[in-house]
């Protein structure tokens, strides 16, 4: 017994030892569900033989947080310290993007160290908004939710919250190494370890094992890093210019790439003083044109041109000088109509020719074409169309610009949009095969949009409305105004919008923007196709029945949950297999649900498998 003793309280006092690293966050930032503090998501381990500390965070200032005023108060320190560590006046004002160096006292509260500041919440705000946008990354929606009583969607603006920022104190093994005090670093964009390290005069060694990294580990912005520190951090540690970003290709092996900067930045100039040269030709040639026509004369309406000269002449202000050069581009790519060759295509915008809102159905040269008329910048929209090349994606072949309105032509889908199939009831009904078919379209026009557009792009909007279906029931994913570049991991946004019973929790309650809410969202279309309904709790609840209920009640579970109008005619077997797909696609944690590629290739499995169908079905209404 006496051995037992002496072995426990060896291994008692080496604790603090082995717990000498605290674990790195990681991608687990945008979990908010999550309560598994492995990744160190509420807060670093309380560990250290003092349960208190000064400790260092660093905060880069923005607006209305830039002075020492504002800063101080935000993460609630003594103004007069933060302006004594940075060497500046209690009255300054920091540059925007400056890093700035917040002295803090870092104590155990329960297991977990931190150092508490407060917020007020404003309208739109979320937990996740709160930590990442507001406090930098400096607290994350975890641990917000660990410290305040209120859920998530019951936040309201002018609530007090607590907000537990993160911070650490030296383990007694870092104190025997010399370790006087642990920074909580706030990485950014475009950001190497060894970069880090270098800024203040550590190894990569030392950080990675102040931070449980490996040599091969990424860091990602919105998190924190701890810096082992021997002296407190000084200004000119931080006041260091930021590494350019990197070139867009990767970077090849050896000192090739830097030898080559001079001749990027060459080319980039070269090209600049080109597209100026263009835009100012194009410019040039409308303006000596229009000088040549009578006064009073009107300029020939069939003249493609004249849209760019109304475009250049009225939207001077209205649109960014980006858009504005890429015009030359768009001409010669896309048709440029005049506004009274559209007005002639749709009989001057008649009701007769009036699909649905402001979109018409036009005819030009003999074929059928859907113009929409829309207000506001759409320069999003028309360049990310004018790149992309898919058959599920909807084509846009033109535009035209009058008094402000923005007038885009698509190609024509005869059969309307998938909505009015299988939720308004307004045609006859799909079968079987073609409900396939237009799973699978979908399927593949978004993983297109995901992993081999340049660069790859969220739509945020898709629904049942904004899928289309052609003259062979093929479909086509329209309606592209919300779409944005997937570039990076996540994003957030305060503004929230979307069809309702389509938009993924994470989305909703934090606003975060990911490939995975268009994964959510084709769940939901997928869900509409099989069962006929719009999907709401108690579709979801029969989704559950099919999936999880023995043999015995799982068919009649089946047969309630899918589109009474199928008359039973459809495989049961590839029925529930699809409802596996959509039950992998609606999971709350977008970390558990699969990426496009994989609900594609698991989807295109699935229709060559039921490729024999049920006998007798032919593709197309019945």
């Amino acid at each position: 017994m006496k051995m037992i003793n002496q072995i426990s309280i060896f291994l008692i006092s080496f604790i603090p030892q082995i717990l000498a690293q605290q674990p790195y966050i990681r991608q687990a930032t945008t979990l908010c569900d999550s309560r598994d503090n492995s990744t160190s998501v509420l807060g670093y381990t309380c560990n250290g033989p003092t349960p208190t500390c000064r400790a260092y965070l660093t905060f880069r200032a923005q607006p209305p947080h830039a002075s020492v005023a504002a800063i101080s108060a935000l993460l609630s320190t003594n103004s007069s310290d933060l302006a004594r560590l940075n060497s500046v006046p209690t009255t300054t004002t920091f540059d925007s993007g400056q890093t700035v160096l917040v002295p803090v006292t870092c104590s155990c509260s329960g297991p977990l160290y931190q150092t508490n500041a407060s917020h007020t919440v404003v309208s739109g705000d979320t937990y996740l908004i709160i930590a990442n946008n507001t406090f930098q990354g400096l607290s994350t929606c975890q641990a917000l939710q660990a410290q305040n009583p209120i859920p998530a969607r019951d936040l309201l603006p002018g609530e007090r919250l607590t907000v537990p920022l993160r911070c650490a104190c030296p383990t007694r093994n870092q104190s025997v190494n010399g370790v006087n005090y642990l920074l909580s670093y706030l990485i950014s964009f475009n950001q190497s370890l060894s970069t880090i390290s270098a800024q203040f005069g550590v190894t990569d060694d030392e950080i990675q094992a102040a931070n449980g990294l490996s040599p091969s580990d990424l860091i990602f912005p919105f998190t924190t890093i701890l810096i082992p520190l021997r002296n407190p951090p000084t200004p000119s540690q931080v006041t260091s210019p930021p590494p350019p970003p990197p070139p867009s290709p990767p970077q090849s092996s050896g000192g090739s790439g830097s030898s080559r900067t001079w001749v990027y930045a060459l080319v980039g100039s070269i090209a600049g003083l080109f597209a100026l040269f263009i835009l100012g030709t194009v410019v040039f040639c409308l303006f000596f044109r229009k000088k040549k026509n009578q006064p009073g004369k009107k300029p020939d309406p069939a003249i493609p041109s004249q849209s760019f000269d109304s475009v250049v002449k009225e939207s001077n202000g209205e649109y960014s000088g980006d858009f504005l050069s890429s015009l030359s581009s768009i001409a010669q790519s896309l048709k440029v109509y005049t506004f009274d060759e559209l007005r002639a295509a749709t009989n001057n915008f008649g009701p007769n020719c009036q699909i649905s809102g402001s979109v018409y159905r036009g005819t030009i040269n003999g074929d059928f074409a859907a113009i929409k008329k829309m207000k506001g910048d759409v320069s999003k929209e028309i360049n990310l169309l004018n790149k992309i090349n898919h058959f599920n994606l909807v084509r846009l072949s033109g535009v035209a610009f009058d008094e402000g309105d923005w007038y885009l032509v698509y190609e024509y889908a005869p059969n309307g949009s998938l909505n009015e199939w299988i939720l308004e009831r307004k045609k006859t009904n799909l079968n079987w095969n073609t409900r396939l078919q237009i799973a699978l379209d979908i399927a593949a026009g978004l993983n297109y949009l995901h992993r081999y557009a340049s660069p790859p792009h969220i739509h945020k909007d898709l629904n049942s409305g904004n899928v289309l279906l052609d003259k062979d029931f093929r479909a086509k994913i329209a309606n592209f105004g919300l779409a944005r570049s997937a570039d990076g991991e996540f994003a957030l946004t305060r503004h929230i919008v979307g069809t309702k019973g389509y938009m993924a929790p994470e989305y909703l309650e934090n606003g975060v923007v990911s490939t995975k809410l268009d994964v959510y969202s084709f769940g939901v279309v997928l869900l509409e196709i099989l069962s006929g309904k719009e999907v709401y709790g108690g579709v979801k609840a029969q989704l559950s029945e099919v999936l999880w209920e023995e043999d015995g009640g799982r068919r009649e579970s089946l047969r309630e949950l899918m589109d009474p109008l199928l008359g039973g005619e459809y495989a049961e077997d590839v029925a529930v297999v699809l409802l596996r797909i959509v039950e992998s696609c609606v999971e709350r944690d977008p970390a558990d649900r699969p990426e496009m590629d994989h609900v594609f290739r698991s989807l295109s499995r699935v229709s060559a498998s039921a490729a024999v169908g049920v006998p007798g079905y032919e593709t197309g209404p019945r």
